[in-house]
């Protein structure tokens, strides 16, 4: 009797499944330490590109620059830098851009930006700037040799009127040059996968990688996802019901939900996936270790989180997220 076939998620290594990293800059003294700590776990993974986003309007500018310096300087990794058109002048983005190959960054995540009065106000081009991400990418193609990835949303964009309006700004994107496509964070695979067939059905060709955002705090997520457009399947949410309290339960099924996802997409085929770390280490480290990834040096060395910790992390995580969830990945 033939053996049957394994999934891949339990070949030895995944079967080559790669990983990125996305990070937020720091605002205080104290995140700035968390950032790093973080950094310094999940770089012995050896991910294919790290990214640092970019605040609202344009707000985390000098932060987002600093951190990925640093990054080039101190570090083996390759950073992408997040860049907007919102708030500047066509001549500032192209200074930042320029500022950035000449600190040795190769890869910019191009976005159009959330608009300056937050979610639900109207999007304003800067009078003298990019109109648009297309035109974005354009002059980072022209200014130098950078890998650009961009935004995509299996969900469409909150602003986009149906998924196919979504799937012509991404084809206009490729047109630009976009080099590949990141999604927003989704919590049902069907949706991303359904998402691939329409996006190829319309020939675009760039690897579309999956986003997926680790779970510290159900309730806090769910507004994030209501804000984003990403729907909240009702057997995912079942899995936090009662758990409001328990912290440290709820880490465990965090870990477990997350796993499960990603699994499932390695499973069906996904070879690359992109993790939203909220400059939290443990549960992303813990989830590539479960799919074959291992640290390069000893360094890396799991390290136990007591019940007081977590508990930390957790009431830390459920205050930064709700800046940064709904904007990590920006409007089209």
């Amino acid at each position: 009797m033939s053996q049957p076939q394994l999934p891949v998620s339990r070949l030895p290594g995944a079967s080559g499944v790669s990983v990125s990293f996305e990070f937020f800059p720091p605002k205080t003294a104290e995140m700035e330490t968390t950032l790093w700590e973080a950094v310094s776990r999940l770089a012995p993974l050896a991910p294919a590109f790290v990214s640092v986003t970019y605040g609202a309007g344009g707000s985390t500018r000098e932060r987002t620059h600093a951190t990925v310096k640093r990054m080039v300087e101190e570090t083996s990794l390759k950073p992408a830098a997040h860049l907007t058109c919102v708030a500047a002048a066509r001549s500032e983005v192209n200074a930042i851009i320029r500022d950035y190959w000449a600190a040795g960054v190769r890869h910019i995540v191009a976005l159009r930006g959330d608009p300056v009065g937050g979610a639900g106000s109207s999007y304003e081009p800067h009078p003298e700037g990019y109109h648009s991400s297309t035109d974005l990418i354009t002059a980072v193609k022209a200014i130098g040799d950078f890998e650009v990835s961009v935004a995509a949303y299996p969900e469409r964009h909150p602003e986009s009127a149906t998924l196919f309006t979504d799937i012509e700004m991404l084809k206009r994107k490729v047109d630009a040059g976009a080099d590949r496509a990141i999604t927003q964070f989704f919590f049902d695979n069907d949706l991303y996968f359904r998402y691939l067939d329409v996006v190829q059905a319309a020939g675009i060709e760039i690897p579309i990688l999956p986003g997926i955002v680790p779970v510290q705090n159900f309730k806090q997520t769910a507004t994030f996802a209501k804000r984003a457009g990403a729907s909240i399947p009702a057997w995912f949410a079942e899995r936090f019901a009662g758990l409001d309290d328990d912290v440290a339960t709820r880490r465990l099924v965090a870990a477990a939900v997350c796993a499960e996802q990603v699994i499932d997409l390695i499973d069906r085929g996904v070879t690359h996936i992109h993790f939203y770390t909220m400059n939290r280490a443990d549960l992303v480290y813990a989830i590539c270790h479960l799919i074959g990834l291992r640290a390069t040096s000893a360094a890396s060395e799991p390290k136990q989180v007591t019940n007081q910790a977590a508990t930390q992390i957790a009431t830390e995580v459920a205050t930064q997220v709700a800046t940064q969830v709904a904007t990590q990945v920006a409007a089209a």
